[in-house]
């Protein structure tokens, strides 16, 4: 009769925790819920306060965009005073006209008032200032509201991303917190390595969309305007703070790829000579995912599906490892295969990279 009394366990060496009542489980959600809400509320509120911090965090990218002048032909910035006037690229014929002595292609020209007789006039001189010469490759845009809700638009939007990415570990931590007594150890086990992995593959996404993949974007967006005859000096503040949070999101989850492919390696869904014959399609599967994470241009659309191909392949070798019976064999081919593609990406980074992070970044 005593054993009818006590409370039921489940097995430690199987389950996370005793078993509880339905009732029990809900006011665990319950519990879980407030904490994540007001801890959401928090963040919120803290970047809310901090709202130009985190604005200038976002336009960090825009400020590092370069315009890309195709040809040779030289660059003029004009200024007045402490006022910049305008940037002109000049046809061969003004060239021959201006007869600019220097071999740069860069060139800043101060325009001044002179006296000639008794006539005011306009004349010009070459300023030495090399770094106002060359802030005509910068991205020139002004972020700007056109109403009068504008401004709290943006500031919710503001408050709502940076205080989304602020809070999100604290109510990853609640929810498992709440789910992890109904796992077993051995599944405690891959959640956590798969949250470990899968935090780094996300966040080694979101870097390489913010410093590599966003200022090139951006300068493409408005090659794209001018060429199709748009003015693309003004873009409306909300529309870039969403564009660029939804943009590092999509890259983020896209560098995933590996936590599902093997996801589903582990549950019997794929193996590794399923994942080997698809290689024609995930080749076509990268190219659409880069299309539908990055904007409509074909340059940031590789540079995103090239690193998601890399890592489909590094599924694949993984999986392969997981289904050798040879552990010591397999992990030293792994190994090697490891090295071979991080040198290889070095390599890319190296030839292709740099040239690239020099090009757009000042």
């Amino acid at each position: 009769m005593a054993d009818e009394f006590e409370p039921e366990h489940s097995d430690p060496g199987s389950e996370g925790g005793p078993v509880k009542s339905f009732l029990d489980h809900l006011e665990d959600l319950r519990w879980v819920l407030i904490k994540s809400i007001s801890t959401l509320a928090v963040a919120m509120l803290i970047c809310l306060i901090g709202g130009d911090y985190v604005v200038g965090i976002l336009k960090w990218p825009l400020e590092r965009a370069k315009v890309n002048y195709p040809g040779t032909n030289q660059v003029v910035t004009v200024t007045y005073g402490t006022n910049k006037l305008t940037t002109l690229k000049l046809t061969a014929e003004q060239q021959i006209a201006l007869q600019l002595d220097t071999t740069n292609r860069f060139v800043a020209i101060e325009v001044e008032p002179q006296i000639l007789g008794t006539n005011r006039v306009l004349g010009w001189k070459v300023n030495p200032d090399s770094a106002l010469a060359e802030s005509a490759q910068k991205l020139k845009i002004e972020l700007i509201n056109l109403s009068p809700a504008g401004g709290f638009i943006v500031a919710f939007q503001v408050a709502l991303y940076g205080g989304t990415v602020m809070a999100s570990p604290f109510i990853l931590y609640f929810i498992l917190s709440f789910v992890f007594p109904a796992l077993k150890m051995k599944e405690q086990k891959y959640v956590r390595r798969g949250l470990f992995f899968g935090a780094g593959l996300f966040l080694a996404g979101v870097c390489f969309c913010y410093f590599l993949l966003m200022p090139v974007a951006l300068a493409a967006s408005q090659m794209y305007s001018n060429w199709l005859g748009f003015g693309a000096l003004q873009w409306r503040a909300e529309d870039y703070i969403s564009f660029v949070c939804k943009f590092m999101l999509g890259m983020g989850l896209g560098f995933e790829l590996p936590v599902v492919l093997l996801t589903l390696v582990k549950i019997g869904v794929l193996s590794y000579s399923g994942l080997r014959a698809m290689w024609r399609y995930m080749i076509v599967i990268v190219l659409v995912l880069g299309g539908l994470l990055t904007t409509p241009e074909v340059l940031t659309q590789v540079m995103m599906a090239g690193p998601l191909y890399g890592l489909y392949e590094l599924s694949v070798w993984i999986a392969w490892y997981w289904e050798e019976p040879n552990r010591t064999k397999a992990r030293t081919r792994l190994i090697v295969v490891l090295v071979a593609v991080g040198g290889g990406f070095g390599w890319l980074i190296w030839k292709f990279g740099l040239p690239l992070l020099r090009h757009f970044y000042h």
